[in-house]
């Protein structure tokens, strides 16, 4: 299949300036994949005569000064889980979800960390003080339409310089549930989880380790990968639920040609603490190995190729329904 990879094609336009003893920037960006599609499906669903989408997925403002810090108000990726997907290799690449409907891949989405998405929020980021900062963001409501209240999230890190330069974060994120059946407010059940991870470089070596651990991120009855993503929030029934993963990435950049050669794996895993002694608990796993290399052509242009392995254990939540995937994705990426 021709598609597009974890990063969708995409235009940018912002702006910036200083006025009042104030920075104040703007950014819009529009995404849309090669075989992006909408809902529904039919004999043209995958090309032009089909449903090839826009999506705007960056509309904010900023505003601040270098003494107190930024804030953000409108449209971007949101705090928790962003370092974990900015420091994925696949980024540039594809990882996991290829031939599938959409604007992009999933890269270690749903295999080694939740995913951060786009959302609406009101965001405070610190100065960097010697290399520590931190930020923190009320956001919108992240789920289904039944998870009416507002979410929290926020995370610190601490960045150096020098030969072995690198950096750790620690994030949280939090929002209260609503029943999905009955849409009453439920204060007993949050849907909530943390994280940590860290990152260093030396010598042409790079490595990357993130956690994460929580509870009702993910929806029981999507019957795919998704579950996994943290795009959905809910309880098990009145019971919650428990979710939980990671990933340990290497690379390795050639001196002269500038290829990099990654290795990664990564997990992630749904546990269902059903409490009805007739349901059926499996619990679900998706796990995968991807080799990556991606090869600078140009200072603009990038050649990647890359070989994942997927083992998912039951998959539906529902029965044993295990599976696996081997894709080899060859292609590239221009930035300009």
């Amino acid at each position: 299949e021709v598609s597009t990879g974890l990063l969708p094609s995409a235009l940018g336009i912002g702006g910036k300036t200083r006025q009042n003893d104030l920075d104040i920037a703007f950014q819009f960006t529009f995404f849309v994949g090669a075989n992006a599609t909408n809902a529904g499906s039919g004999s043209f669903s995958n090309n032009g005569a089909g449903g090839n989408s826009l999506n705007i997925r960056q509309a904010f403002m900023t505003f601040g000064d270098a003494s107190w810090g930024t804030i953000k108000m409108g449209r971007d990726l949101g705090l928790f889980g962003s370092d974990a997907i900015l420091s994925d290799m696949t980024l540039l690449g594809v990882g996991q979800g290829a031939g599938g409907a959409g604007s992009s891949t999933l890269g270690r989405i749903g295999a080694g960390y939740l995913y951060a998405d786009w959302v609406g929020q009101i965001q405070y980021a610190s100065p960097n003080w010697n290399g520590f900062s931190f930020a923190a963001a009320i956001r919108e409501p992240w789920g289904n339409s039944s998870n009416s209240t507002l979410g929290y999230d926020g995370k610190v890190a601490y960045e150096w310089a020098g030969d072995a330069a690198g950096k750790v974060w620690a994030g949280y994120i939090h929002q209260k549930l609503r029943s999905t059946s009955t849409a009453t407010s439920d204060n007993s059940n949050t849907a909530s989880a943390w994280e940590i991870g860290g990152k260093v470089g030396y010598a042409g070596f790079g490595l990357v380790a993130y956690y994460y651990d929580g509870q009702n991120m993910g929806l029981p009855a999507i019957a795919n990968a998704t579950e996994l993503t943290g795009l959905f929030l809910a309880n098990n029934g009145t019971k919650d639920h428990d979710v939980r993963g990671g990933y340990v990435q290497g690379t390795y950049t050639i001196p002269g040609p500038g290829t990099k050669i990654g290795l990664s794996w990564g997990e992630s895993r749904y546990d269902r603490n059903s409490t009805n002694p007739s349901a059926t608990t499996a619990n679900f796993r998706d796990e995968s190995w991807i080799v990556g290399v991606y090869h600078p052509l140009t200072k603009s242009l990038n050649l990647v190729a890359e070989y994942t392995d997927t083992q998912i254990d039951n998959n539906l939540l529902q029965s044993t329904l295990d599976g696996s995937a081997r894709t080899i994705a060859l292609g590239a990426i221009l930035f300009f």
